[in-house]
């Protein structure tokens, strides 16, 4: 294979909703390129794309793949990613390396939620957007409709290029209203033949003529004084019109294919090549230190890694961006993120799982390597010894979450391994090994997403695992002041033991004055206070412990045990074993033994005189807090709303979005176990959500109860 100049090279992701026809489409334009000499079919298991075991058995795609054509002396990469939201990881990583997006939307569907979605990402990651109007062969196919939907959806940005003459199984021939002529087309194989537009459909392609030069004048300048003096533009001028659109994101084309039939496929490329954006057309990167790194291959060496894989008797596998620079075979690089160094021994290009080796790559392409030592993906490689890495993937917080163990205890090592290699795979899948839950917790982007996961532990991995309930992560605190005391006195025969503390309690808030006197039941407590610890806490909130002994009650020696005993017991709170928190405490008094005194007793006299004015102090158990923003159709607001009040959420406000109603809310951890697949069970699909934890908040009464309840059974067991 040749190397390609920067200029040679367009990079793309392939969006779409599932069943859109991306795979099929990619199979159609590597067959335009003659990289494939037949189509393969998702129920022939046979596409280059979707080559996985779980994507074969679910006929659909769950990983980002990336491919790539070769046509008018250009390099196409291609990247075809999975339609389902629970898989978006996969599409944010390949935008970020691509600098077009051309978006499949099924013409017997038009926009359906998930091109919706889709098109929310594109807008963040200001990338331009090409639109592929597929399907138009089958008999369900609706022309009109998805062009309203589209207009609908994203406003006159939407501009056709081309038009069906008839849609359904007559599918065969559309009119490019760019050139102004008319397509048809021969069997499945891409054959085309150029024809004048009849007359029946001049009138038509003339207005649609005229909307696209308008649509193209708009984006410069000199363009629309062309066009005011001259009434209209060249295929050239129209060209770089759109190009100017593109790149402002104030256009989007619309094309007609069917990627079965390998109908329009070479005109979308033709389209892609010669008005979409090479790397050197784009918005250039910058690195974490905020300098430009523009894909100039004379400059120094640097890679991004976008997607790591392991494959089975090969390993693990790196895709990246050559961001500056050449590559060639045995360069060695610098890992800015690990501070290592990494020998990339081979170079390849990748077309689903078969790899083709070259001897370099330039700046602005797309490649991969197999062997590197410690190396994943979001990392950044440079030729030289120093520098600034390229910043991280901006991803979607978490939205569902397990807890997993493993069916044979004896396999929990292999199981966190595994998951471990799982979250470099899928940077939305996220694992915690929760001390404080003592669970493995496992967080992705909805049921699906994980249940995936599970799939491929068991069937791939051999790790039979099983999903439980994951705890919540209860906090425990007080409500107002308590005072205890506790003597620890154990004699059994020599050296016994004895520890005796006198302390308060009360719960504290950022800023409040240090005490100087605290009134229990009837009895006022003067403090005077000798030192104080702040404890910031790993859970969140604070312990203050003040030390106000005088008289030599207790030996200072004794301090530093009564605060551990007192710790242990913010550890595993009084109430249902969480952690405690925002509380500060004053020991004042208490009595030691000149004999039996020692660390041991006085931890336990801490602990126990703690955990007793604890449960004096009005404790309230704490939960978890998240901020949820829905974004609904509006025809399914009510059921929405409704279903949210009953999970105990509070909701902030809304706004409308482009069709859409964005509710913003606040809502229990605890009541949103499954919303993904209640959310989508509702909509029908149609919408979608986003989490954030917020802060932790007193439970209802009632709520309080039934987990104070469920902890003591718990206990007697």
């Amino acid at each position: 294979m040749k190397t390609y100049e920067t200029r040679s090279i367009r990079n793309v992701t392939l969006l779409g909703s599932t069943d859109s026809g991306k795979t099929i489409l990619t199979e159609a334009m590597m067959l335009e390129g003659k990289l494939i000499d037949r189509k393969g079919t998702i129920a022939g298991k046979n596409t280059v794309s979707d080559y996985t075991e779980i994507e074969q058995l679910n006929q659909k795609s769950i990983y980002a793949t990336p491919l790539y054509t070769e046509f008018m002396d250009c390099k196409l990469n291609i990247i075809d990613t999975p339609g389902a939201d629970d898989f978006v990881g996969a599409v944010l990583t390949a935008l970020r390396v691509s600098a077009t997006a051309l978006m499949v939307v099924n013409a017997q569907h038009g926009v359906e939620v998930g091109t919706e979605i889709l098109a929310r990402w594109v807008e963040q990651m200001h990338k331009p957007m090409i639109i592929a109007l597929n399907q138009l062969d089958h008999e369900k196919a609706n022309y009109e409709h998805a062009m309203e939907s589209l207009v609908q959806s994203f406003g006159n940005k939407v501009v056709a290029v081309q038009y069906p003459v008839k849609v359904g199984a007559g599918f065969d021939s559309f009119i490019d209203v760019l050139l102004m002529k008319m397509y048809k087309f021969t069997g499945d194989t891409g054959q085309r033949e150029e024809l004048p537009i009849p007359e029946s459909e001049m009138e038509r392609a003339k207005e649609l003529h005229g909307k696209l030069i308008e649509a193209a004048a708009e984006n410069d300048e000199k363009l629309m004084e062309l066009y005011f003096e001259k009434g209209s533009l060249t295929e050239d001028e129209i060209r770089k019109g759109l190009s100017a659109g593109l790149a402002l994101r104030s256009v989007y084309p619309v094309f007609c294919v069917s990627g079965l039939k390998n109908i329009g496929v070479k005109r979308l490329m033709e389209f892609i090549i010669k008005v979409g954006p090479s790397p050197l057309d784009t918005e250039v990167p910058k690195n974490e230190a905020g300098q430009p790194v523009p894909p100039d291959v004379n400059a120094p060496l640097q890679l991004f890694v976008f997607k790591t894989t392991f494959e089975p008797h090969i390993g693990e596998v790196n895709y990246f961006k050559v961001m500056s620079g050449k590559l060639t075979e045995n360069a060695d690089l610098l890992n800015l993120n690990t501070q290592t160094k990494e020998r990339f021994a081979q170079i390849f290009v990748a077309m689903g799982k078969n790899r083709t080796k070259v001897s370099e790559l330039l700046a602005g392409d797309i490649g991969c390597t197999v062997k590197l030592k410690n190396t994943k993906s979001g990392q950044t490689l440079v030729s030289g010894n120093d520098g600034s890495p390229f910043p991280p993937f901006k991803l979607p917080n978490d939205k569902f979450r397990v807890a997993v163990k493993p069916v044979n205890e004896a396999e929990t090592e292999k199981l966190g391994e595994l998951l471990n290699r799982m979250h470099q795979e899928d940077l939305t899948i996220n694992v915690e090994f929760s001390k404080e839950l003592k669970q493995i917790i496992v967080s992705g982007q909805g049921e699906h997403h994980l249940n995936t996961m599970k799939w491929l532990l068991t069937n791939v991995h051999k790790c039979d695992v099983e999903f439980v309930p994951p705890r919540i992560p209860y906090r425990e605190t007080i409500t107002k002041v308590a005072q205890a005391d506790y003597r620890h006195k154990k004699q059994s025969g020599g050296a016994g033991q004895f520890g005796e503390v006198h302390l308060v309690i009360e719960p504290y808030e950022e800023g409040m004055p240090a005490p100087t006197k605290y009134k229990v039941n009837g009895k006022e407590i003067s403090l005077n206070i000798r030192d104080t610890q702040e404890v910031n806490l790993d859970w969140g909130g604070k312990l203050i412990f003040y030390n106000c002994i005088v008289g030599g009650a207790i030996d200072a020696r004794f301090l530093p045990a009564i605060m551990k005993g007192i710790m242990e017991k913010m550890e595993q709170g009084p109430l249902t074993g969480s952690y405690a928190r925002d509380i500060r405490v004053a020991v004042y008094d208490g009595k030691m033994h000149p004999v039996d005194s020692n660390e041991i007793s006085f931890k336990l006299a801490g602990r126990n005189a703690f955990r007793a004015a604890f449960k004096e102090a009005g404790p309230k158990i704490m939960e978890p807090i998240y901020d949820l923003e829905v974004l609904v159709p509006s025809d399914y607001m009510g059921d929405v709303m409704s279903d949210l009040q009953n999970r105990r959420a509070v909701i902030m406000g809304m706004d409308s979005d482009k069709g859409f109603e964005r509710i913003q809310a606040r809502v229990p951890l605890a009541e949103v176990g499954r919303y993904s697949t209640a959310l989508s069970s509702l909509t029908g699909g149609r919408a979608t959500y986003m989490m954030k934890f917020s802060g932790y908040e007193q439970v209802p009464a009632d709520v309080q109860e039934k987990l104070l309840k469920a902890y003591q059974d718990t206990e007697e067991e």
